[in-house]
């Protein structure tokens, strides 16, 4: 406890007081740097709040994304914040071919930028042409709505865990997973704002906020 140091009244002499003040004086200077996890989360919230003021931004509902035939418009910079997770997302470009059905198990690829919003600085990625033929590669299932997953391989799994963040599947229910087979095709992109309960154990441990844009696809 930080005050167990009151407890020390007497000093036998002039330097041991000293010294007990100077101790003092240290444990209750650490007492008051300490940060409890709610002002861990507070910090978040204010950091993720700055990041998307400083975007430019705009935060829509998910009724507002339901009506708007769960679309986030471009021009405007939506994000729709999803209730459940808290996850903030915007789908650039929603892929082609076909969802994941329920039931259904497949692979894929991703490609991806991972950037620390409360430090302000780029974490991990797998965008640079040393990573071109190594994309993320991970197993998903549907079942009952659900989605599960683990990384097979890549950047992600070697960094942090093969452990697939709960934020990463959120888009999954709304974008398509094909393969491109023409020029009038494209795959999957997303953006997202990942808070720390839905992020990698790294984001859980640290209480931080991610903020990744994605290229998803089935595997090659």
């Amino acid at each position: 406890m930080c005050f167990s140091l009151f407890l020390l009244i007497f000093a036998p002499d002039m330097k041991k007081l000293a010294y007990i003040l100077i101790l003092l004086a240290v444990v209750l200077s650490s007492c008051n740097d300490y940060e409890t996890y709610g002002d861990k989360k507070e910090k978040e919230r204010n950091a993720i709040s700055k990041f998307i003021a400083d975007s430019s931004f705009t935060v829509i509902s998910e009724e507002e994304f339901v009506k708007n035939g769960y679309k986030t418009d471009l021009s405007r910079r939506e994000f729709v914040k999803l209730d459940k997770s808290g996850v903030y997302m915007q789908i650039v470009r929603p892929g082609c071919g076909e969802a994941i059905k329920d039931g259904e198990s497949v692979t894929l690829d991703c490609r991806y930028t991972e950037y620390d919003i409360l430090n302000d600085s780029l974490m991990t990625q797998n965008m640079t042409v040393s990573y071109a033929s190594t994309p993320d590669r991970l197993s998903v299932t549907r079942a009952a709505g659900t989605f599960t997953a683990s990384f097979l391989s890549g950047r992600m799994a070697n960094v942090y865990s093969t452990s697939v963040p709960a934020g990463w599947l959120v888009p999954l229910s709304y974008i398509k997973v094909g393969r491109p087979q023409s020029m009038d095709d494209a795959c999957a992109k997303v953006r997202l704002i990942i808070p720390h309960t839905q992020g990698h154990v790294y984001a859980s441990s640290n209480v931080t906020p991610y903020f990744y844009t994605i290229l998803i696809q089935r595997e090659i």
